[in-house]
């Protein structure tokens, strides 16, 4: 098992970014989507467009509205998560394996994460990616261009060294749900979701506790019983960290110096399982939005900085099924679902009411969409999306910014006729 790194320029490179994002949305980056109809499966190299591959497919663009770029096939099993890693996109899925696509063309360049149980959960930070798996362990893997091995297992927590100053004190021991002691620092059963923050990563699992690790010594800190069900997602901004369970509540923790606490709960809801969380401050607003499996987002603003207060801001009836994922870039809100549709969203203001008003709906998807992740870029004003689905697919797709007057136009007719769209606040 793994120990934590020790080497001076290893922790130089937590405060370090991870590897420069290049401007892949340039108008040369789409020309070269369009002329390029596969990639090869066995290589980084382009595969002859005459022949046929599975592994990418080049999609028409449309040049009214978003434009669908490509498809990704490169999973054996269900695409479970997704993130952005510097220059790389990375997917994971249940086939316990990790792929790093490499922008701005989108070619297979790595895959990593073999034999580790299914991947629930990827996140970045600081030259390290954090995987979350099915068997309880949070995998660190340090990212370097330097080598060959650009993706290095470097820790499994809880770390080796975790283990020996505890496994011999009694105290260090709980009882799980299954009858079970087990040392606090383990997770008792699959980890479904990560976040960074603050120089911690936060580990949420089906054993409904929420556990703290230190970044720079990957020391577990802290473990929180936080719900009385599975958690599904974790998010933090500003402080205070934010969990959404099968128990119906989405709650916010604050950091206090010893331990964290309990803030507020923000929603308590019989029968809704809450699945994905997102953090955003948009226009100087602290903003979160959870998504339930009733098929509402549901979103709330954050009221004097690090109080505990929050106002609701929105509950919209976003999909006729479960929402299983969410992500914010710029005022652009992506919703994906269970119904194997992309729901687009933006903030729309009359007078002192605001809405938060679908503008779009992307299909393309022969299964739920289980993850989304958005890029912003300024210079092409507009949005790279990337949403992974049970398909076993990973599609790329470009929304403009000017993507505005005739959607949203027809959107406020159809809400006119069925408010159910959109809740409009005093």
């Amino acid at each position: 098992m793994a120990m934590p790194l020790r080497d001076p320029t290893d922790r130089a490179a937590m405060s370090a970014p991870l590897l420069p994002r290049s401007a892949f949305v340039s108008s040369a980056s789409f020309s070269s989507f369009s002329s390029v109809a596969s990639f090869s499966s066995t290589s980084s190299s382009f595969s002859d467009p005459a022949v046929p591959s599975d592994v990418v497919e080049a999609l028409p663009m449309s040049r009214d509205s978003f434009k669908a770029l490509a498809v990704l096939r490169d999973h054996q099993g269900s695409v479970s998560s997704l993130s952005l890693c510097g220059e790389f996109l990375l997917s994971a899925s249940t086939g316990a394996d990790i792929v790093a696509w490499q922008q701005p063309d989108l070619r297979r360049f790595a895959r990593f994460g073999h034999g580790e149980g299914s991947v629930k959960a990827l996140t970045a930070a600081g030259g390290r990616v954090f995987s979350a798996h099915q068997d309880g362990r949070v995998r660190v893997w340090r990212v370097s261009r330097r080598s060959e091995n650009a993706f290095k297992l470097v820790a499994a927590l809880p770390t080796t060294r975790d283990y020996l100053g505890k496994i011999f004190r009694h105290a260090s021991y709980v009882q799980t749900r299954r009858n079970h002691r087990r040392l606090w620092i383990e997770h008792a059963d699959s980890i479904s979701c990560l976040a960074v923050h603050d120089g911690v990563v936060y580990s949420g699992s089906w054993d409904k506790t929420l556990k703290v690790w230190r970044i720079s010594d990957l020391k577990c800190l802290e473990s929180i019983h936080a719900h009385d069900d599975a958690i599904n997602a974790v998010a933090a901004d500003s402080g205070t960290i934010y969990s959404a369970s099968a128990d119906g509540h989405v709650k916010a923790w604050g950091k206090g110096k010893a331990a964290h606490f309990l803030q507020g709960i923000l929603i308590s809801r019989d029968g809704v399982s809450w699945n994905a969380l997102v953090a955003s401050a948009d226009a100087g607003a602290r903003r979160v939005y959870a998504a339930g499996s009733d098929g509402h987002v549901v979103g709330w603003d954050r009221v004097g900085g690090r109080g505990s207060r929050w106002s609701l801001s929105c509950d919209v009836k976003a999909h006729d099924m479960a929402v299983l994922c969410l992500c914010v870039a710029g005022d652009l809100v992506f919703t994906g679902s269970a119904d194997k549709t992309i729901g687009l969203w933006r903030w729309q203001t009359s007078g002192d009411a605001a809405a938060l008003a679908r503008v779009g709906v992307i299909r393309g998807h022969e299964g739920p969409v289980k993850c989304i992740q958005a890029s912003w870029c300024r210079v092409s004003n507009g949005c790279m999306v990337y949403s992974g689905g049970l398909d076993k697919s990973i599609r790329v797709w470009w929304v403009p910014n000017g993507w505005k007057a005739n959607e949203q136009k027809q959107q406020q007719e159809n809400d006119t006729k069925d408010h159910k769209n959109c809740v409009f606040l005093r």
